[in-house]
Formats: structure tokens, sequence, C-alpha cells
């Protein structure tokens, strides 16, 4: 599975792996295995840890009320009760634990502390005013706008921006060449 990580905090980055959810609504985690390799990309644990179907739902049911939270954050809304709950309940277990040894540092935990990383994140989100939803037509990705003049429109440039741009330009230039 195809994995980008570009919204600026891993909880936002979390909340795309279902793409185009006001559409076709893609979800990329469709097997224990998928979350597996999410986490391993993410780098949130230098050893992914075994994901069953159970931890599937758990990771699902969080993803989901991280979602709604920070979508009703950057439409000036607050989260309501149960999403609070949810977030709440997986931040509250130990992240995973930092070590040092001969070769470096160490980050290693099971699945309960990589869901409290991505909840401790998601709740990070929820303070942030810079939070943004793409413009692209049908992308729901949000991400945290660190432009200088806060201005950021899109996800990325290599999806989004350049199809953005690219629509643009092809109207422009119909525009000057229509007689």
């Amino acid at each position: 599975m195809d994995f980008s990580f570009l919204a600026g905090n891993l909880a936002l980055d979390f909340v795309a792996t279902v793409a185009s959810r006001d559409s076709v609504a893609e979800e990329k985690l469709r097997a224990p295995a998928d979350l597996h390799d999410w986490i391993a990309m993410a780098g949130i644990v230098d050893e992914a840890p075994t994901v069953t179907a159970r931890g599937l739902t758990d990771a699902l049911e969080l993803r989901e009320a991280a979602y709604t939270a920070v979508r009703a954050h950057a439409e000036g809304g607050t989260p309501s009760a149960s999403e609070r709950a949810v977030l709440n309940r997986f931040a509250a277990h130990p992240e995973p634990v930092p070590s040092i040894d001969a070769d470096g540092l160490r980050r290693r935990g099971d699945l309960g502390a990589v869901l409290s990383a991505l909840a401790r994140a998601a709740l990070a989100a929820l303070s942030d005013p810079r939070v943004r939803f793409c413009d692209g037509e049908d992308c729901t990705r949000p991400y945290i706008d660190t432009s200088r003049a806060h201005n950021r429109r899109w996800c990325g440039m290599a999806g989004c921006g350049d199809r953005a741009k690219s629509a643009a330009y092809r109207a422009r230039v119909r525009t000057t060449h229509t007689p």
C-alpha cells in the first residue's frame, strides 16, 4: 500500500488513510497487514507491532474520532463528547518507550502505545489553529499549514496542487484561444 506523510502531524496523516471521504471513500487500511505497514512507514516505533483484527478495529475507531474532531476544529467547532471520550481513552495508554543503546535511540511499544501516540498527536492538532483541509477536488486530507503567509491550499503540490494548477492553466488557455 502506498501511504504518504505530508500533513505535519502523524494523526492527520493517519486520518488520511481514507481518501476522498466525500465521494469514493477509498479505504487504505483494509486488513491488519495494511495497518502494520502504515505503522512501519510512520516510524512511531522502530519495529511495527503485530496487528490483529481487533487491533485494526480499535485503530479505525480512533481514526474516525480523530477525523470528525479535527474536521469540527478546522470549521471552528468543538469535538463531540463521544469523540473526546475516544481520543482520551486511547491517549491514556502509555506511549512508545524511548531508550538508547550502543546503536542509538530506540522506540519500542505495542499497538496500544502506537495508538496512544496517535491519539496524543490528534489532541495536539485540536489545539493548533493552523489545521486546514485540502481545497483539492474530492480531497478530504487535513494538514498543518506551516506556510509563511498561512495560505496553503492543498495537502501537497505533488497531487492536489499540481492538478489544481494544471486545471487553472488549461482554463486560462481555453479563454485566451476562444474565437
